[in-house]
C-alpha cells in the first residue's frame, strides 16, 4: 500500500510541492506547526529514515539545506528547525521548521491554513528558491 507520500510523488493527490528532483521532494505540510513548515521526502519509499542509505542521506540533507535557506529568506525566523520524527506517516521525512524559540517546534499545536494562503507560502518560498 503506498503511502499519502508517494502518492504525493507521483502526483495522485495534489500538494503545495516547492520543489523535487529524481530523488527527492519538498512540500508544505498541510497540518504545519508554522506557517512554512516544509517536509523533504525521499521519492523511494522507506519507513524508518535511518533505513535509507548513507548517499541518500547525505543527499536529502543537501536537497534539504537549499530549502531551509529559501524558507529562511521567506519568514522572519532565527533559524530553520529540523526535526525527523517519522510516526506520522510510514515514510522516511525530515520537517523544516522556521523557529524563533523551541515552542515554535510544538507539533502539538497544528495550525489551519486556508488553501490561498498555502499558495502564497508556497509561492514565497519558490521565489526565494531562485534568488
Amino acid at each position: 500500500m503506498a503511502t499519502i507520500f508517494s502518492r504525493i510523488i507521483n502526483k495522485e493527490i495534489p500538494a503545495y510541492i516547492i520543489e523535487e528532483n529524481d530523488k527527492f521532494i519538498a512540500f508544505l505540510d498541510v497540518f504545519p506547526v508554522q506557517e512554512g513548515h516544509t517536509l523533504v521526502v525521499p521519492k523511494r519509499e522507506v519507513d524508518d529514515y535511518f533505513d535509507l542509505s548513507d548517499s541518500e542521506i547525505s543527499e536529502m540533507t543537501v536537497f534539504a539545506k537549499k530549502i531551509a535557506k529559501a524558507i529562511k529568506k521567506s519568514f522572519s525566523c532565527i533559524k530553520v528547525g529540523v526535526c525527523v520524527v517519522g510516526l506520522e506517516v510510514p515514510h522516511a521525512h525530515v520537517h523544516l521548521i522556521p523557529i524563533n524559540s523551541m515552542r515554535d517546534m510544538n507539533f502539538n499545536n497544528k495550525l489551519k491554513i486556508n488553501p490561498e494562503r498555502m499558495n502564497e507560502i508556497k509561492n514565497m518560498i519558490i521565489k526565494d528558491l531562485q534568488t
